[in-house]
């Protein structure tokens, strides 16, 4: 058998990684070695034994071969943490393309070391007899700030460092020379660095209502007898999943292991941590991209040592370093800011359920909308479906009026607030009730509707709304993301003549100055982007707005998902079709997903709730559906529209991204690709299994200077795309302009390109 090579990092920390050691695998250990292996290795001058981890393997050594040294041994002893994240790395590499550093990078858990925070106390060295003596003596000697220091210490038994040093005035000359004298000891310890509010909801915990209660049982025999499932928790809004899911956290924590738990987005964290404190205590560590490098550091190691059974964080908390792993909860599974969007364009539900397998851990998904995705395989049974049709407390879901905006507009209503929500947010202020008006502004693209009958221009090839383009051209242009296809900006109507054509878009800040401008007794907040900046931004704004310090809140939809505000009886959603008609085919999934996640933000309380949507097209189906929380029904017409055209979940879709510093360069390697692509399909007659769309002009087709261009992979299954990818890597990396172009991949993409 030809000799075998390994590729080892030495160092775990986030800079080292790159820098990776050759060596050779001894015969007798070749069949044991592979990638996240912990090995012993001869190291340096001296060959001293050192601990490495394997991250790469190949037939072909990089050095003379008597120079490559030979691996020593294999730590015989658990995977540890790290070798698990190594392991998973190079899935991650495998199944979404990128180069193992870049899919390193992702999941190593520290970026650099940070000295800890040290907490030093004093305390007597002697017994209190022995104490007072020697006070007798510093006293005789009138040496004062001994004397001062062991009064204290008499009294009180041991005292902080700090007010040694600050209030009592000791100097470090004296301490050291107490020390010296066997008089004191100093204590170190180290501090945490404070993460996260330290606040818990103040009312009672609820009870488990049977529905609820039952799923937890299910979860604790499921997981008393080993089994490893993927559970699809599919509640309406309000019905309790977050108390479904610490309760099963509970059985997890009381057999001695942890879990991860998480959310979509920052803004969610302070209303979860408050709920999980009330729960857990102060065993939850919270990772997000807002803290700082040593907050950072020292919740890593707290989880690392154990001291955390739980996680809570957006993504990339899905890669914290939990030595004896039973459950991963993501809440909100359906949400778009799961997949990542850099390389490598990993999605998180697959990745989770990547890392449960290797930990043997099981995986809750959890959703009021669940993706298609996970639905599709619950129906598959691939997932265990759960499902809580009632909310908690027995609240009934809100009412929900649909605001025909053609019909206000004929009224001669201009503003942004239909005459229906304007009275509805008069009666919320008289009665001290709170609203909340959410402006839909995924999609922001620019697309053309008409505003008398409400038609959309669309693709007569790919069912997507075109995109309005050359903004400050004499001949606008209309273009879909997809195939490429052109037509010119139209003037009239294509379906009632009307000239009423436009493009459509609003912002927060626009929305607030109206709301002032009509209701100006109204105290209001706005929570975007812009008001969200600060470390604290979320937190601050929602606990002002659950305080009762404000009327409306206006926001995007970091305020639709997840919190719940017990005098919120109105919900207002304008723009209800912006994202309707965006670029990309999952338009009426997160359209559905939103409407759905913002009507649920109203009657959580004891009061019932009113929810309006406002729209210029409420006979499309995801708007009615919508309106009546019909999660079947929505399923039922989006997998219809889906399966005709070939789309995820039915198919597999694989974005390819050319792109080039001249646009010429990247039109002619997405062409060249597209024919290399195609003549290698038919050589294998799997041209009708596998379908190749482009290459077109994505969404941007220039940023930063750089061009770029979309070919779209369909195909039935994963396993036929990572073929296609590889033998495009390889065509791509022998081509003789591969200088001149980079070629970028994305599984199943869920924005638009």
């Amino acid at each position: 058998m030809s000799a075998r090579y390994v590729d080892i990092i030495i160092d775990i920390s986030h800079e080292a990684i790159d820098r990776t050691f050759q060596y050779e695998v001894p015969l007798a250990l070749q069949e044991s070695v592979s990638i996240g292996t912990q090995v012993r290795i001869p190291f340096g001058k001296g060959n001293r034994l050192r601990t490495g981890y394997v991250i790469g393997m190949g037939e072909e050594p990089r050095w003379a071969v008597d120079k490559i040294k030979p691996v020593h041994s294999i730590v015989e002893n658990r995977l540890p943490v790290e070798g698990q994240l190594i392991r998973l790395a190079a899935w991650i590499k495998e199944t979404y393309g990128s180069t193992m550093y870049q899919a390193l990078t992702t999941v190593m858990p520290v970026k650099r070391k940070v000295k800890p925070v040290e907490m030093k106390t004093l305390q007597l060295a002697v017994n209190k007899e022995e104490g007072r003596l020697r006070l007798l003596e510093y006293q005789r000697k009138n040496s004062r700030a001994k004397v001062r220091l062991l009064e204290a210490l008499l009294q009180h038994g041991e005292i902080p460092m700090e007010l040694a040093k600050n209030k009592l005035n000791i100097s470090p000359s004296t301490l050291q020379r107490l020390k010296e004298e066997g008089t004191i000891d100093i204590l170190s310890q180290t501090k945490y660095r404070q993460a996260g509010t330290r606040r818990h909801m103040a009312e009672p915990e609820p009870e488990l209502n049977p529905e609820q209660r039952k799923l937890v049982e299910e979860f604790r025999n499921d997981y008393l007898e080993g089994k490893e499932n993927t559970y699809l928790l599919h509640g309406v809004t309000g019905s309790g999943k977050t108390e479904v899911y610490m309760h099963a956290i509970d059985v997890v924590v009381q057999q001695g292991q942890q879990a991860i738990v998480l959310i979509p987005e920052i803004a969610l964290t302070f209303q979860t941590v408050m709920r999980f404190r009330r729960h857990f205590g102060d065993r939850i560590a919270l990772l997000h991209s807002r803290l700082n490098a040593g907050e950072r550091y020292d919740q890593f190691q707290r989880i690392r040592n154990g001291e955390a059974d739980i996680v809570i964080g957006p993504r990339s908390a899905l890669f914290a370093p939990c030595t004896d792993l039973g459950l991963i909860i993501i809440d909100e599974e359906q949400e778009s800011s799961y997949k990542s969007d850099n390389v490598p364009k990993y999605h998180t539900r697959e990745t989770a359920i990547q890392r449960a397998s290797m930990s043997g851990a099981s995986v809750i998904l959890g959703s009021a909308t669940p993706s298609l995705d996970s639905y599709y395989r619950a129906e598959q049974g691939r997932y265990v479906l759960w499902e809580l049709k009632e909310r908690a407390n027995k609240g009934t879901l809100p009412q929900v009026e649909v605001v025909d905006l053609r019909e206000e507009l004929k009224q001669g209503n201009r503003s942004r607030f239909s005459f229906r929500l304007q009275e509805l947010i008069g009666s919320r202020l008289k009665a001290g009730e709170q609203t909340m008006i959410f402006m839909n502004r995924r999609g922001y693209s620019s697309f053309v509707s008409c505003r008398s009958c409400g038609e959309v221009v669309r693709c007569p090839h790919c069912q997507v709304s075109l995109t309005y383009h050359d903004h400050h051209s004499e001949h606008p242009k209309l273009l879909c993301h997809y195939c490429g296809y052109t037509e010119p900006y139209i003037r009239k109507c294509k379906a009632c003549g009307s000239t009423l054509i436009g493009r459509f878009g609003s912002g927060t800040q626009m929305v607030e100055a109206e709301l002032k401008e009509q209701f100006p007794e109204a105290r209001i907040l706005r929570m975007d982007a812009d008001t969200t900046k600060g470390k604290e931004g979320h937190e601050e704004i929602l606990s002002a707005f659950g305080e009762g310090e404000a009327d409306i809140l206006v926001g995007t939809q970091m305020i639709v998902k997840g919190h719940d505000f017990p005098n919120v009886t109105l919900v207002g959603i304008l723009a209800a079709d912006l994202s309707l008609h965006s670029q990309d085919y999952m338009a009426g999934e997160r359209t559905f997903d939103l409407l759905t996640q913002a009507a649920g933000r109203a009657g959580r309380g004891d009061r019932p709730g009113t929810v309006v949507i406002q729209t210029y097209d409420p006979e499309h189906y995801v708007i009615e559906t919508a309106a009546r929380q019909d999660y079947a029904a929505f399923y039922e017409n989006e997998m219809a529209y889906r399966r005709i055209l070939k789309y995820p979940p039915v198919c597999q879709m694989l974005a390819v991204l050319i792109t080039a510093e001249k646009e010429t360069v990247s039109e002619r390697a997405a062409a060249w690709l597209k024919d290399k692509l195609c003549r290698y399909l038919e050589e294998k007659n799997r041209e009708t299994s596998m379908q190749v769309i482009g290459p077109g002009i994505p969404m941007i087709a220039k940023i930063k200077d750089i061009y770029r261009r979309i070919l779209y992979i369909k195909a039935e299954e994963t396993a036929s795309l990572a073929e296609a990818r590889e033998q495009l890597e390889q065509w791509a990396s022998s081509a003789e302009t591969a200088e001149e172009w980079k070629l970028y991949f994305d599984l199943n993409p869920m924005k638009g390109y």
